[in-house]
Formats: C-alpha cells, sequence, structure tokens
C-alpha cells in the first residue's frame, strides 16, 4: 500500500467539513457540530500549515484516507515538543494506513524541526488507537484523568510519546 501525505487543497475541504459536520464519522472523537466556515477561513488564511498548528492530508493508494496534524507545545521554558493526531474515514480504519501516517508524520517532524519530543493522546478505550501508536514507535507514558468531555462525560486518555533518540520505524 502507497501512502503519503500531502498540503490541503481545494477539494478536501469537503472531507474537513464532513468531519466537522457529520455525527459518528470519526467515531468517539467527535465533540459536536462546528462551523465549517471556520474551516474555510484557516485555508484561506494558510492553507492549514503554519508554524504552530498545521493538517495534511493522508493519501492511501492515491485515494484521501484522512488527515493528521500537529500542534506545538511546550514544557517549561526550553521544552518545546510537537502533539499529533490522526483521522481516518471509516472506510481507511484497520488497514495499516493509521500507524504508518503516524510515524510518517512523526519522522517528517523530526527531520524538520528540532524538537526532542512528539506525543499523542488517545482515549483509554481506543484500543486500536493505543495499537497504531505503538506500531508508530511510541511509548506509553501514562493516564490523564478526566482530559476530555465527550459525549456527555469527563474521561481518560493515555499519553503517549516517542523522542528523537527512539529507534525509527520502517513505515
Amino acid at each position: 500500500m502507497d501512502i503519503e501525505m500531502r498540503p490541503v487543497n481545494d477539494e478536501d475541504l469537503s472531507v474537513l467539513h464532513r468531519f466537522a459536520i457529520e455525527p459518528g464519522l470519526i467515531g468517539p472523537n467527535w465533540y459536536g457540530y462546528r462551523n465549517v466556515q471556520t474551516l474555510n477561513k484557516r485555508y484561506a488564511e494558510d492553507g492549514f500549515l503554519n508554524d504552530n498548528d498545521s493538517r495534511v492530508m493522508v493519501i492511501a493508494d492515491a485515494q484521501t484516507a484522512g488527515l493528521t496534524s500537529w500542534q506545538s507545545g511546550t514544557f517549561g521554558r526550553y521544552g518545546s515538543y510537537w502533539e499529533i493526531g490522526i483521522v481516518l474515514l471509516p472506510e481507511f480504519r484497520g488497514r495499516g494506513i493509521g500507524w504508518r501516517a503516524q510515524a510518517m508524520v512523526s519522522d517528517y517532524l523530526f527531520e524538520h524541526t528540532p524538537v526532542q519530543r512528539i506525543q499523542a493522546t488517545t482515549q483509554a478505550d481506543n484500543v486500536a488507537g493505543q495499537k497504531s501508536l505503538v506500531k508508530a514507535g511510541f511509548q506509553v507514558e501514562g493516564v490523564i484523568r478526566s482530559a476530555e468531555f465527550r459525549a456527555g462525560q469527563w474521561r481518560d486518555a493515555l499519553m503517549y510519546s516517542r523522542l528523537r533518540a527512539d529507534p525509527v520505524v520502517a513505515w
């Protein structure tokens, strides 16, 4: 399977809109309806690529499979990191695309930015997401209690990280 990343283009906006307005499309990660005009505005401003918060499309065998994102953060004064995320359309899940895309975006960030750490969180009940992160070279760090409000209640999350010195994953 050929997997690649590329910047968001005009045709991708319809996929981004779907993630914002179709309940259940992204599984348990859906947080309610969002204004699609906000997505259009962001695309017009910077194409979803900037120094602090970016999104790129995941392409599998020449088809749009979903998107991956990264957002900057810091621990203390010097401990900068990226937090990555991914969402795939249902028909592309369970095919090994997610872990490869997470490894790919991590490699990209280590190659093009000086960060030491990339982290990701997933829901405690998202076993597929946990397995995907481990396959992508991430290690579990622990539970973040009551980290997110979703589906009417506060839920735990699991924190994973991959460091620059960790073994490279062949994807």
